[in-house]
């Protein structure tokens, strides 16, 4: 099958014939319909992630219809599925008390084992996926697996956002932009944050209450704005700027909740603690979605609550992958990308 691989940091993807994969007894093989690109795998593919090394096919935002089912697994040949990026056991102490999207005991295609930056991509434990309901078209649900899920969680499994509260969301790409959709969908009043003018007009357009041009006084303008402070603030980048602003934006009692991926030189940072200690604020991290939650999700899109097919700006080939991961070396476009053309 076709491929995209990781051969060396910062450098284009290698397209390659590689093996099929081989069907896991408790999973399935997908073929590949969508897969979105997403700024995980570019922390991967700049050598500051962790676990991904060279060799690795990326891509874990996936969509895609089985073409092979283990004997041990829960869904069958001809099923579409959409995948959270977090394969969880089912069984450890994490899973049983229905935090599996802290599983101790992680499958992580995309990133240790082969992603969806290929034709086929083999799923184990594939109790954790989704049937993909109609009305939500592959490529708009690619998108669901990383951004959408973890911001959903976010904003209710952490947060519990409530309607009628405010809501700063602090970067505005696929994360930033998924949180402030579900946002207005949960009846949140939403200000945004960005360094990209044409992102804060493209949220703007899509019903958003206010846009911050981030600067050096972006939670005073904040405050300002939502009469005291944001009740729930968001910070989708991982980097000291955007974490503090979205600590000292809070009003007392205030609840911030870390989505942005710290990692490589942003992994430890220094953060305003005397924020967090003189408004009595809540700190939240969140990593990912149990995939148990799925359904309170797919149900409000296809209820027609929450539209987030505005998330969508194109949709590229496996080939155009390495100029997407590229791109996020600076300030992005609205929108994210989604491969939908394995063929070249």
């Amino acid at each position: 099958m076709r491929a995209a691989v990781l051969r060396s940091y910062n450098a284009p993807l290698s397209l390659e014939d590689v093996p099929h994969p081989e069907c896991p007894d408790d999973g399935v093989v997908l073929r590949v319909i969508a897969c979105g690109v997403c700024r995980s795998d570019w922390h991967g593919w700049v050598g500051e992630h962790p676990r991904v090394k060279p060799g690795q096919i990326g891509g874990h935002e996936y969509c895609g219809e089985v073409v092979e089912a283990g004997p041990n697994a829960t869904h069958a040949v001809g099923d579409m599925l959409v995948a959270p990026f977090i394969l969880s056991c089912g069984s450890c102490p994490q899973c049983r008390s229905g935090a599996s999207n802290t599983c101790l005991d992680q499958r992580l295609p995309g990133f240790v084992e082969p992603g969806a930056f290929a034709e086929y991509v083999a799923v184990p434990r594939d109790f954790n996926l989704a049937v993909l309901p109609d009305g939500i078209s592959p490529t708009v649900a690619a998108g669901l697996g990383c951004r959408v899920t973890t911001s959903w969680h976010a904003l209710t499994g952490r947060a519990a956002l409530q309607g009628g509260e405010w809501l700063a969301v602090h970067g505005t790409g696929g994360i930033g932009l998924s949180a402030a959709l579900l946002g207005r969908a949960l009846g949140a009043h939403v200000v945004v944050v960005d360094v990209v003018q044409e992102k804060l007009d493209h949220a703007l357009s899509l019903g958003m209450d206010a846009a911050v041009l981030a600067g050096e006084d972006t939670a005073g303008q904040i405050r300002e704005i939502t009469g005291g402070g944001a009740h729930v603030s968001v910070e989708a980048l991982g980097i000291p700027a955007t974490v503090n602003a979205s600590l000292e934006c809070l009003r007392p009692l205030g609840r911030h909740v870390q989505v942005g991926l710290p990692t490589g030189h942003t992994a430890r940072m220094d953060v305003n603690m005397s924020a967090v200690y003189q408004g009595n604020l809540a700190m939240y991290g969140t990593r990912g979605m149990p995939s148990w939650r799925y359904p309170s999700l797919l149900s409000l899109i296809t209820s027609g609550r929450v539209d987030m097919s505005p998330m969508i700006a194109r949709e590229v080939a496996l080939s155009d992958v390495s100029d997407e991961l590229a791109a996020f070396n600076g300030p992005t476009p609205p929108g994210v990308a989604i491969v939908t053309d394995f063929a070249r």
